[in-house]
């Protein structure tokens, strides 16, 4: 298990190293390979989850089949604490981007441990609080933002996240298809390929297999705004 991912996670903020420890021996270790899911929307479920390799993307598809990617994330980050305050079924279906490990950690387990430890109370708070703001600023998007200004603010999302610096640029492996890519924005792959191809054709990025290269991220940022 790595230590220094899972320290990354909210729920781990604020513990002293004997308490992290602690919490990090009632955890078991759950695997996925490519493409496989962990659960869908509207499963029942009484566990949360702490990626420490690889990624995962959070999804929802709507009655007519079209689907909405809501998040993609890598180490350190952590999912499905909604079930520990809200027993009601999954509001996402969780899938495997690339082979990956996680840590997980029963309800029960969580509720004892939540009981007199403050510090990581406020960890799963802080958690929510970032969650309900970023659904907040995709709204907003939505609204008032174009495709390429969606598709500029996702890429340097990703950057942020999964993004190492190269000398020709920031390598961003977000491992997501063309598709899963027009789904994280809201829009159609022939509009977000088009956006893509702009960017690239005025020199801010170089676009590879489930990649890209950013090369001005100062014309790529106001872009996004």
């Amino acid at each position: 298990m790595d230590s220094d991912v899972l320290r990354q996670a909210p729920l781990f903020s604020g513990l002293d190293d004997e308490a992290a420890a602690a919490l990090r021996a009632t955890m078991e270790e759950r695997r996925l390979r490519r493409g496989e899911v962990l659960f869908e929307e509207g499963d029942a479920g009484d566990r949360l989850y702490v990626v420490t390799e690889g990624k995962v993307k959070l999804g929802r598809r709507s009655g007519d089949g079209r689907e909405n990617l809501l998040a993609v994330l890598g180490p350190g980050s952590m999912f499905g604490e909604l079930s520990l305050f809200d027993p009601g079924p999954r509001s996402a279906t969780v899938t495997a981007v690339t082979d990956c490990v996680m840590q997980t950690l029963s309800h029960d387990e969580l509720g004892r441990w939540l009981n007199g430890r403050p510090e990581v109370a406020r960890g799963l708070l802080l958690q929510r609080a970032g969650r309900l703001r970023r659904a907040n600023d995709v709204v907003a998007d939505l609204v008032f933002s174009d495709v390429p200004g969606r598709v500029a603010k996702a890429l340097l999302d990703l950057a942020m996240r999964f993004g190492r610096r190269g000398d020709d640029g920031i390598h961003v492996h977000h491992d997501l298809t063309q598709e899963e890519l027009a789904q994280l924005v809201g829009a159609s792959r022939e509009t977000v390929n088009k956006a893509l191809a702009d960017f690239a054709s005025r020199g801010w990025l170089r676009l590879e297999a489930r990649s890209v290269v950013i090369m001005d991220v100062e014309r790529l940022r106001r872009r996004a705004r």
